[in-house]
């Protein structure tokens, strides 16, 4: 049994970790820790897991999870993760941060976007970013530290893979419009995110290519073009709980079809178990992956503008975050990837 504790886990994303590593059968959760509700019982902050959870709430406590944790899953703001990985990770801990202190490979780019020191580069270096379906697996499944992408970078880096790779778009062409729920603001109040602020309106924000996860995308998609790419991409606050969506726009190198295109995702998403293709002429919905680990892909050819249009959607808090860090878990301990995720089918409606 692996002995999992979770850093900062009365956040939107560690309740959701929580709650789904509580279903994990090869998983025993033996510490949480929050500054906000220590020696609260953690049913009594989120009532909907009574009965399912019997865990208090701690300070940290490095001491404990060195005793009792084999993976410490961190769910911080950026800038707190430093102090405690690099401890942890000498007492031979495995970790996956879900928060954005290790997704920058280059340490200026990190103090340029977060506007803060970024992490020693020695542990940049030994992080492996956590994005299975981009051809990662042995890597992760190597690693003592995963990085595990956000929630933006993971849609648009999906929707644009099989095309970049195959090689049919034009990679200094990438155009990113996207819209998420508001749990994607995080549990901490704030202005735009109030009922009143957000419900009945739809926000753009950090419009311009000054949203920090321009970087996280622009630095995977180049990896994968072998070359620098520089996107466009413009996030938008919708008046929901959860979920996220993704159309990205690419110029097509030369005429294609509809067929032609619809092939070439199919084939490179053939054996993924979390990404389903649409069918011809069919878009996906926020609420067809609510609750699950999936993303899901429709593929249009505006044969007009000669333009690939791909859809893509998934869960925020979990294709997005707290289910891929439980899919690079898997991985990390040799286990059948979608354990513990698999039977997380969508909420309908």
């Amino acid at each position: 049994m692996i002995k999992a504790g979770i850093i900062g886990v009365t956040g939107y994303t560690g309740i959701e970790l929580l709650r789904l590593l509580q279903q994990h059968p090869n998983v025993k959760v033996t510490h949480v820790f929050t500054e906000s509700y220590s020696d609260q019982e953690i049913a009594e902050v989120y009532p909907h897991l009574k009965n399912h959870v019997q865990l208090k709430g701690e300070k940290l406590d490095l001491d404990a999870i060195n005793k009792n944790c084999d993976v410490v899953f961190i769910s911080l703001p950026h800038g707190h993760a430093e102090k405690i990985v690099a401890p942890l990770l000498q007492a031979g801990k495995k970790i996956i941060d879900l928060g954005a202190d290790f997704r920058l490979k280059n340490a200026k780019d990190y103090q340029q976007w977060y506007q803060h020191p970024a992490v020693a580069e020695t542990l940049l270096q030994q992080a492996v970013y956590g994005l299975p379906e981009q051809g990662n697996r042995a890597a992760i499944a190597a690693a003592t530290l995963i990085a595990n992408p956000g929630c933006y970078p993971t849609a648009s880096i999906l929707a644009t893979l099989p095309a970049l790779n195959a090689g049919i778009i034009d990679p200094q062409q990438c155009i990113f419009d996207a819209k998420s729920g508001v749990s994607g603001a995080g549990r901490s109040l704030a202005l735009q995110t109030h009922f009143c602020e957000a419900t009945e309106n739809l926000t753009p924000y950090q419009i311009a290519g000054v949203h920090r996860h321009v970087p996280e995308i622009e630095q995977q998609l180049s990896t994968a073009a072998k070359n620098s790419i520089t996107i466009q991409f413009t996030p938008h606050l919708i008046p929901m709980i959860r979920g996220l969506l993704v159309t990205a726009y690419f110029k097509l190198n030369k005429a294609m079809t509809q067929t032609e295109v619809q092939t070439i995702y199919q084939t490179a998403y053939q054996n993924e178990t979390f990404i389903r293709i649409c069918p011809a002429g069919k878009a996906p919905q926020v609420k067809q992956v609510r609750g699950s680990n999936y993303c899901d892909l429709g593929i249009y050819v505006d044969q007009r503008t000669q333009r690939l249009i791909v859809i893509s959607v998934i869960d925020n808090l979990i294709k997005g975050a707290a289910g891929q860090a439980l899919q690079n878990m898997n991985l990390m301990y040799g286990l059948v990837e979608n354990t513990g995720l698999i039977n997380n089918v969508g909420m309908y409606p």
